[in-house]
Protein backbone atom coordinates (compact mmCIF):
# COMPACT_ATOMS: atom_id res chain seq x y z
CA UNK A 1 0.00 0.00 0.00
CA UNK A 2 1.26 3.60 -0.70
CA UNK A 3 2.29 5.87 2.04
CA UNK A 4 -0.09 8.77 2.45
CA UNK A 5 1.96 11.95 1.36
CA UNK A 6 1.83 13.69 5.19
CA UNK A 7 2.51 17.32 5.41
CA UNK A 8 4.07 19.66 7.91
CA UNK A 9 1.93 18.48 10.75
CA UNK A 10 2.63 14.75 9.94
CA UNK A 11 -1.06 14.82 8.52
CA UNK A 12 -2.24 13.67 5.18
CA UNK A 13 -4.76 16.72 5.55
CA UNK A 14 -4.50 20.38 6.46
CA UNK A 15 -4.92 20.08 10.05
CA UNK A 16 -6.37 17.25 12.76
CA UNK A 17 -9.90 16.73 12.75
CA UNK A 18 -9.95 14.36 15.88
CA UNK A 19 -10.02 18.30 17.90
CA UNK A 20 -12.92 19.55 15.99
CA UNK A 21 -15.08 16.18 16.69
CA UNK A 22 -14.17 15.99 19.97
CA UNK A 23 -15.06 19.46 21.06
CA UNK A 24 -18.33 19.01 19.20
CA UNK A 25 -18.65 15.51 21.53
CA UNK A 26 -17.96 17.25 24.66
CA UNK A 27 -19.81 20.67 23.80
CA UNK A 28 -23.05 18.14 23.71
CA UNK A 29 -22.09 16.13 26.46
CA UNK A 30 -21.78 19.12 28.97
CA UNK A 31 -24.77 21.10 26.77
CA UNK A 32 -26.91 17.49 27.96
CA UNK A 33 -25.95 17.36 31.25
CA UNK A 34 -26.77 21.35 31.69
CA UNK A 35 -29.99 20.82 30.01
CA UNK A 36 -30.61 17.89 32.55
CA UNK A 37 -29.85 19.49 35.61
CA UNK A 38 -31.79 22.61 35.17
CA UNK A 39 -34.67 20.82 33.88
CA UNK A 40 -34.43 19.03 36.91
CA UNK A 41 -34.97 21.98 39.24
CA UNK A 42 -37.00 23.52 36.77
CA UNK A 43 -39.15 20.86 36.25
CA UNK A 44 -39.22 22.06 32.54
CA UNK A 45 -39.87 18.37 31.00
CA UNK A 46 -38.72 20.18 27.42
CA UNK A 47 -35.12 20.77 28.38
CA UNK A 48 -35.26 16.79 28.62
CA UNK A 49 -35.77 15.95 25.28
CA UNK A 50 -33.05 18.50 24.30
CA UNK A 51 -30.66 16.88 26.61
CA UNK A 52 -31.90 13.61 25.18
CA UNK A 53 -30.72 14.41 21.60
CA UNK A 54 -27.95 16.25 22.54
CA UNK A 55 -26.34 12.86 24.38
CA UNK A 56 -27.77 10.67 21.73
CA UNK A 57 -25.79 12.96 18.57
CA UNK A 58 -22.64 13.20 21.10
CA UNK A 59 -23.32 8.87 21.84
CA UNK A 60 -22.37 8.53 17.65
CA UNK A 61 -20.12 11.28 17.36
CA UNK A 62 -17.71 9.90 19.66
CA UNK A 63 -16.67 7.27 17.95
CA UNK A 64 -15.72 9.15 14.70
CA UNK A 65 -13.70 11.45 17.62
CA UNK A 66 -11.94 8.14 18.16
CA UNK A 67 -11.17 6.65 14.93
CA UNK A 68 -9.93 9.89 13.98
CA UNK A 69 -7.90 10.12 17.22
CA UNK A 70 -6.66 6.66 16.76
CA UNK A 71 -5.38 7.52 12.97
CA UNK A 72 -4.34 10.44 14.29
CA UNK A 73 -1.74 9.36 17.28
CA UNK A 74 -0.83 6.74 14.72
CA UNK A 75 0.79 9.29 12.71
CA UNK A 76 2.21 11.66 15.56
CA UNK A 77 5.00 9.40 15.77
CA UNK A 78 5.21 10.21 19.46
CA UNK A 79 8.37 9.98 21.62
CA UNK A 80 8.95 8.12 24.84
CA UNK A 81 8.44 11.17 27.28
CA UNK A 82 4.37 11.89 25.67
CA UNK A 83 3.46 7.59 25.70
CA UNK A 84 2.06 7.47 29.00
CA UNK A 85 0.05 10.08 28.24
CA UNK A 86 -1.06 9.09 25.26
CA UNK A 87 -1.67 5.47 26.15
CA UNK A 88 -4.10 7.10 29.24
CA UNK A 89 -5.76 9.39 26.51
CA UNK A 90 -6.46 6.45 24.16
CA UNK A 91 -7.69 4.64 27.07
CA UNK A 92 -9.64 6.89 28.46
CA UNK A 93 -11.31 7.53 25.31
CA UNK A 94 -12.53 3.86 24.07
CA UNK A 95 -13.78 3.77 27.68
CA UNK A 96 -15.36 6.89 27.44
CA UNK A 97 -17.14 5.62 24.45
CA UNK A 98 -18.53 2.80 26.07
CA UNK A 99 -19.45 4.57 29.16
CA UNK A 100 -21.54 7.50 26.95
CA UNK A 101 -23.58 4.68 25.10
CA UNK A 102 -24.42 2.88 28.33
CA UNK A 103 -25.36 6.07 29.83
CA UNK A 104 -27.28 6.89 26.23
CA UNK A 105 -29.47 3.57 26.39
CA UNK A 106 -30.29 4.68 30.14
CA UNK A 107 -31.35 8.20 29.22
CA UNK A 108 -33.55 6.58 26.05
CA UNK A 109 -35.25 4.15 28.91
CA UNK A 110 -35.58 6.86 30.87
CA UNK A 111 -37.21 8.63 28.08
CA UNK A 112 -39.44 5.59 27.17
CA UNK A 113 -40.77 5.36 30.48
CA UNK A 114 -41.89 8.56 31.49
CA UNK A 115 -40.19 12.00 29.55
CA UNK A 116 -41.84 13.92 32.53
CA UNK A 117 -39.08 12.69 35.22
CA UNK A 118 -35.32 12.15 35.38
CA UNK A 119 -34.31 9.62 38.53
CA UNK A 120 -31.50 11.27 40.79
CA UNK A 121 -29.59 8.48 40.24
CA UNK A 122 -29.29 9.37 36.72
CA UNK A 123 -27.77 12.51 37.74
CA UNK A 124 -25.22 11.57 38.98
CA UNK A 125 -24.22 8.86 36.86
CA UNK A 126 -23.91 11.96 34.13
CA UNK A 127 -21.85 14.28 36.59
CA UNK A 128 -19.47 10.76 36.92
CA UNK A 129 -19.50 11.24 32.52
CA UNK A 130 -18.83 15.13 32.84
CA UNK A 131 -15.81 14.19 35.54
CA UNK A 132 -14.41 11.45 32.79
CA UNK A 133 -14.74 14.03 29.97
CA UNK A 134 -13.11 16.61 31.68
CA UNK A 135 -10.27 14.20 32.82
CA UNK A 136 -10.34 13.82 29.02
CA UNK A 137 -9.98 17.24 28.23
CA UNK A 138 -7.22 17.53 30.47
CA UNK A 139 -5.45 14.34 28.79
CA UNK A 140 -5.87 15.66 25.31
CA UNK A 141 -4.65 19.47 25.99
CA UNK A 142 -1.58 18.59 27.66
CA UNK A 143 -0.90 16.50 24.46
CA UNK A 144 -0.70 19.30 22.42
CA UNK A 145 -0.03 22.15 24.84
CA UNK A 146 2.92 20.17 27.20
CA UNK A 147 3.74 17.83 24.39
CA UNK A 148 3.31 19.41 21.13
CA UNK A 149 1.79 16.34 19.01
CA UNK A 150 0.64 17.37 15.48
CA UNK A 151 2.42 21.05 16.18
CA UNK A 152 5.27 21.83 13.14
CA UNK A 153 8.53 22.61 15.71
CA UNK A 154 8.00 19.06 17.71
CA UNK A 155 6.96 17.41 14.37
CA UNK A 156 10.68 18.36 12.92
CA UNK A 157 12.35 17.48 15.96
CA UNK A 158 11.03 14.27 15.93
CA UNK A 159 12.06 14.08 12.23
CA UNK A 160 15.19 14.46 13.15
CA UNK A 161 15.56 12.02 15.85
CA UNK A 162 15.95 15.27 18.76
CA UNK A 163 13.02 13.72 20.41
CA UNK A 164 13.41 10.13 21.88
Amino acid sequence: MPALPLNSNNLPYPDPIHPVIVHFVIAMVFFSFFCDVVGYFTRNHRLFEVSFWNIFVAAIAIFLAVIFGQFEAGLAQPYQAVQPILNSHTITGWSLAAILVAITAWRFAIRARDPLKMPVAYLGAATFLICLVSLQVYLGSKLVWVYGLHVEPVVEAAKQGILK
